[in-house]
């Protein structure tokens, strides 16, 4: 049946590769059971339910791609997504986190009209390759800051705005240590050395009494104080347009570049170098978007992750499915998720940012129309903690640059719009 359905011969693989491949996925991205619910619950959320919305996020989601599509692509809530959820438009902006899981939803909504039209496509193949790597860089010097804030290695300063925390306390000498304990197993190739750096440095603040511990395993949490609660009319609110905008972007530029990142390091292009039945890999992934939202989370995405199970041999759905199951075996650590503490998961996002800065190298230096619209967005992010501000201010000065460079034919009608669209905002909404 697994061999008629996933056509495990003719991508040439077989059960027992697919089932290890799905392991070694999910190992390596099984981080998110734990910060995500960590992040989100800055945000007010309720723990318990995030976890439990989070492995069920990402266990539809795996097996929408793996059932729909066929492809050996994971899903779980993304990684700078829900920081921006929490920290700007919940904490920063003081919307409720309804009215953002609403915005969620929307975003999820415009992601399934524009992949069963084939708009998605064309809109990714409009914005400058120099505004991808800076938006995805951008996302990861603001999980950087919010790490090191996470850690207690920066601190709020009323004249500097920012300083070094107290390197006295036992949190951020921990938060360096799993910071350097994830790099290197990473650089060892190790799978789930993010995960592995988590675990150890809870385990280390249990011994020292830094933490209680919760147990590790029992019976699931209740979804229900997450489960469809999400603020349509509330998201609909003016001051969340640019926030449903920013989701869009981000998750557009995200997913797109992991399908096709994964897709060609698994050799799965075809000689043209597209890859086959991408439509319906954009609709599983849209609708994971939107039933992640109803579930109880921030935005569902495919993770860069899977190349880790592609690269011991993954080639069809049945990865995707094998870590779904995963996850949902994960529902009973409940406990374990509740114990961990805040600098545990700070070097993880750490790490994570270090993989997204790398992006800024792709830039064309030499060319000043290029950079520094890229450098505005990359550092206005962090700054102005938030990504909307980022993205806002590196279209406008991509337009504005080219226009007065006398380069107004790099621009695409998409990138004027988008421009267009944030002055307006900043003109006339507060």
């Amino acid at each position: 049946m697994l061999e008629r359905f996933f056509q495990l011969s003719v991508h040439g693989t077989n059960v027992r590769t697919e089932l290890l491949a799905g392991l070694t996925t999910f190992l390596t991205m099984a981080y998110i059971i734990f910060v995500n619910p960590d992040i989100l619950s800055a945000a007010g959320m309720p723990r318990e339910s995030v976890f439990v919305a989070t492995c069920i996020a990402a266990a539809l989601g795996s097996a929408i791609m793996g059932l729909y599509a066929n492809y050996p692509i994971a899903l779980a809530p993304g990684m700078g997504l829900n920081a921006y959820f929490a920290f700007a438009v919940v904490k920063g902006m003081g919307f409720t986190w309804q009215a953002a899981l609403g915005a969620v939803f929307i975003s999820g909504c415009l992601f399934v009209l524009v992949s069963l039209f084939r708009l998605r496509e064309a809109i990714v193949n409009s914005i400058p390759r120099s505004m991808k790597f800076a938006i995805s860089a951008g996302v990861g010097l603001f999980l950087a800051i919010i790490g090191l804030k996470n850690a207690g290695i920066i601190t709020g300063h009323p004249a500097t705005l920012l300083t070094l925390g107290d390197l006295h306390q036992p949190g951020p000498l921990l938060a360096v240590l799993g910071f350097i304990l994830i790099v290197a197993l990473e650089q060892r190739r190790v799978h789930g050395g993010i995960i592995i750096g988590i675990l150890a440095i809870t385990v280390i603040a249990i011994a020292l009494g830094l933490t209680p511990f919760n147990g590790i395993v029992a019976a699931p949490p209740s979804i229900a104080p997450t489960f469809m609660q999400m603020d349509i009319a509330g998201a609909l609110n003016a001051g969340l347009l640019t926030v449903i905008l920013t989701f869009f972007l981000v998750e557009l530029f995200d997913a797109s570049g992991t399908l096709i990142g994964v897709a060609h390091r698994a050799g799965l292009l075809d000689k043209d170098g597209k890859l086959p039945r991408l439509r319906n890999a954009l609709l599983a992934d849209s609708a994971a978007i939107v039933a992640g939202a109803g579930l109880g989370t921030s935005s569902t995405t495919a993770y860069i992750e899977s190349a880790a199970g592609t690269s011991v041999g993954g080639r069809t759905g049945l990865t995707a499915v094998t870590v779904a199951v995963l996850f949902l075996a994960a529902l009973v650590l409940a406990p374990l998720a509740g114990t961990v503490p805040a600098f545990a998961t700070a070097p993880a996002l750490c790490y994570v940012a270090v993989l997204m800065i790398r992006g800024l190298a792709e830039i064309d230096w030499d060319d000043l129309t290029e950079a520094t619209p890229a450098v505005v967005t990359a550092i206005t992010m962090p700054f102005t903690f938030s990504i909307a501000h980022g993205i806002a201010f590196g279209f406008v000065s991509y337009a504005a640059l080219k226009v007065l460079a006398g380069r107004s034919r790099d621009l695409s009608p998409m990138v004027v719009g988008i421009a267009i669209v944030f002055v307006l905002k900043f003109a006339f909404l507060s």
